[in-house]
């Protein structure tokens, strides 16, 4: 066997097995052995093969091609067509990012920062917090798709959240062109049913997306830690990191994932450390333990911030703002316009919320006068009522004809802490934001004067149903009447389900040409992705779209590609919330110029007029500050007692604004929470200040974009490619000779 002497180099073209190859960046050459890794000049990564030269049967050598013949010219569309084959064929090129070829999406230049700070790492350990509807999950995708495309990773988990699931499953096949499946208590397993004997998860499904709340039982943990793979994206990193049982076992897992040195690790979070410095340095911590440190070091200019400073990237909207000018329409984006709609309390609907306050003032004065039952279930009927009567019609029917389950004097024995828990009657938490959106119960007596009474208030919600009877929705109905005519598309948050499909019914009567639609948490996650894309389908363009959904779609399924606005017909309790209401519209992909956003609530009702002042207000206050929003510290029993003393408060006609209510008592007993509140934003503050991102600017990345796209080309490049491909051009006369005849047949005889 003769000895074949070698000198190729990644990227040369060579002649082997009789075609051409390229040469591979893994290629080996040495005095002992030789292996040639080879793609086809043509083919896609999965057709690369390796070689050993000495056994080739006809040597491996340099391939060489024809120079043009003069004498035989081609067409200029066929020149032209050669020309965009070769330059599109760049999109599998070898640099500068080797997956711009195999996404379906166009990012904007800020969302490459993240990926080069990737680039400049050995081992991938980013923390990418971006805020809200910046495009997190964009900038995540491209970093991994840039790897597998490399050669650098072959496998990948994403873990996060349930309701998440779904979402990112449909944005990595969508966006990325990587086929994901889902792993979650549901699917799991059917999952490893269908698994061939004796293959693994990730050899079968390179891909996975899985739920956390499946992964962090001990036995599924054990089992994925085993078999984990070298890239893991963590969406909503948060959970992960703070108190809780919960979230101490998934704290536990990803401490034990990141033991791995060599395991690429992408955190993401919108709210890394407002105010909660534990779960801050425990998110740091899993980029590298050292960073533990930087609790006791203040100075910017410590060695270990910056070195942080290549593993951390945070930016608002207001940050990127410098970015905006290179997108490819022109534009940032939307500008979100914010306004407040109000209705009074008038008229047979304000007697009827004053006869619903009435009773539940009775009862809690009866419970005080006797000393015989809870004060806490009390307490309870009157959030559950008041907040229903306030949500709708339909919601107050629900809760005054349910009826709490359990016995009184169980509920407790067992404790009725638990009680005020129930999340129906609130928004979620800080970093957990799912919420039931079922009624609460509002029924608890047993006597006979009290179910009468409640009977007469259920057939007077009923009676008051509907625009003529009920001041909110007839307030909603002509604004809605505004943003339809103007071209927007709405969608109307509720935080009930009743509300949700009384509100439809009624604006189906008054747009009959408006597709409207429900979405409420009574659907699967399966159902609800169906509606809306059901909505994208069949929706008239000339009268346009609205939706009506509860909470349940605040997080999980983006809008921003149908609709153009949001109404909170139901204030939440909870300002993130608000936030995550519209940043299901206002987000990365929105088209529309503009974003309108609108606030409804009741002029005179106690309630909403505590939230919105003592609240939301505050945490607008301290958005506007920071320019993120930070989550209201937790302390539901505090916030239950504020409420409690706001919603029972009488309303005086003399004095029908919201600013003519007193809440200085209800505002002091929730004085130690807007201590934290404020404390937390002094923090946030100061972290942001110090872990500002300055490592990459804008004149670093931009260039490098704008060459890629020069060479890749646009989709208008693309159209005229296949245009021209698949249609025969049109031949000028002589410009090149017509095809030759078929030759000619017998007739059949």
């Amino acid at each position: 066997m003769t000895t074949v002497t070698l000198d190729f180099h990644p990227g040369n073209l060579v002649r082997a097995r009789g075609r051409e190859w390229v040469v591979q960046a893994d290629t080996r050459q040495d005095d002992c052995s030789s292996l040639l890794r080879l793609r086809p000049l043509g083919g896609a990564d999965e057709d690369i093969i390796t070689l050993i030269p000495e056994l080739e049967f006809v040597s491996v050598e340099p391939a060489t091609f024809a120079w043009p013949n003069p004498d035989q010219p081609g067409n200029h569309a066929a020149a032209l067509l050669l020309r965009d084959a070769l330059r599109l064929k760049l999109r599998a090129g070898g640099g500068p990012f080797r997956s711009f070829g195999n996404i379906a999406v166009e990012p904007r230049a800020y969302q490459l920062v993240p990926l080069l700070m990737a680039l400049r790492l050995s081992t991938v350990r980013l923390l990418i917090a971006d805020d809200v509807g910046i495009g997190k999950t964009i900038e995540a995708g491209l970093i991994v798709r840039e790897l597998m495309d490399r050669g650098e990773v072959s496998r990948l988990a994403v873990l996060c959240p349930p309701h998440l699931v779904e979402q990112w499953q449909a944005e990595l096949q969508g966006h990325f062109n990587m086929q994901a499946i889902a792993l979650t208590s549901a699917s799991a397993s059917r999952v490893e049913r269908d698994l061939p004997h004796g293959v693994g998860l990730f050899d079968q499904h390179p891909i996975v997306v899985v739920s956390l709340d499946y992964i962090k039982s001990e036995r599924h943990r054990e089992h994925f830690l085993s078999i984990a793979p070298e890239c893991i994206i963590v969406d909503e990193a948060h959970t992960c990191a703070s108190s809780g049982a919960g979230k101490q076992l998934r704290f536990e897992l990803l401490q034990r994932l990141a033991k791995n040195a060599e395991r690429h690790l992408l955190l993401l979070t919108a709210t890394p450390h407002s105010g909660d410095e534990v779960a801050f340095y425990n998110l740091l911590s899993l980029l590298d333990p050292a960073f533990l440190g930087l609790q006791t070091r203040a100075s910017a200019d410590d060695p270990l911030r910056q070195q942080l400073a290549r593993h951390f990237v945070q930016r608002r909207r207001k940050d990127i703002v410098e970015w905006q000018v290179e997108t490819h329409d022109g534009r940032g984006f939307a500008r979100r316009m914010k306004t407040e709609l109000t209705y009074k309390l008038t008229g047979d609907w304000g007697a009827f919320f004053d006869a619903v306050q009435a009773y539940c003032r009775e009862m809690a004065e009866s419970v005080e006068y006797t000393q015989q039952g809870s004060a806490r279930l009390i307490w309870y009927a009157t959030l559950a009522l008041l907040r229903c009567v306030a949500s709708s019609p339909a919601a107050a029917v629900k809760a005054l004809t349910t009826r709490l389950e359990g016995k009184t004097e169980a509920l407790a024995a067992e404790g009725d802490d638990v009680l005020l828990e129930d999340d129906r009657l609130h928004d979620g938490q800080a970093d957990d934001l799912g919420s039931n959106d079922l009624e609460p119960a509002g029924q608890i007596s047993d006597r006979l004067q009290d179910a009468q009474r409640l009977q007469a208030l259920i057939v007077e919600a009923q009676r008051l149903s509907g625009k003529a009877g009920d001041p909110k929705l007839a307030a909603l109905i002509t604004h809605m009447e505004g943003l339809v005519k103007d071209g927007f598309a709405p969608v109307v948050f509720c935080r009930y389900v009743a509300t949700a499909y009384y509100v439809a019914a009624e604006l189906k009567k008054h747009f009959p040409k408006v597709m409207v639609d429900v979405v409420t948490g009574e659907l699967s996650p399966e159902e609800r992705r169906d509606k809306i894309e059901s909505m994208e389908e069949g929706a008239d363009t000339n009268g346009g779209r609205i939706l009506v959904a509860t909470d349940c779609l605040s997080e999980g399924i983006n809008l921003q590609h149908l609709f153009t606005a949001v109404v909170h017909y139901d204030l939440a309790w909870n300002p993130t919330r608000h936030e995550q209401r519209e940043g299901r519209v206002d987000r990365f992909g929105q088209q529309a110029p503009e974003v309108r956003c609108t606030m409804l609530y009741g002029q005179d009702n106690p309630v909403d007029g505590f939230v919105l002042n003592v609240i939301l207000r505050k945490g607008e206050a301290i958005q506007k500050e920071l320019g993120v929003l930070v989550p209201m510290p937790e302390d539901k029993l505090r916030i239950n007692q504020a409420m409690v003393k706001a919603a029972l408060m009488k309303r005086d006609s003399s004095r029908s604004q919201q600013l003519g209510f007193d809440f200085a008592e209800a505002e002091q007993v929730l004085a130690p929470l807007q201590t934290l509140w404020t404390d937390a934003l002094e923090k946030a503050k100061a972290n942001r200040t110090v872990f500002a991102q300055r490592r990459i600017r804008p004149d670093e990345v931009l260039p490098e974009w704008q060459k890629q796209q020069t060479a890749l080309g646009s989709s208008a490049d693309v159209q005229r490619f296949v245009q021209s491909a698949c249609s025969p051009p049109e031949r000028p006369a002589g410009a090149y000779p017509p095809p030759s005849p078929p030759p000619a047949h017998p007739a059949p005889a």
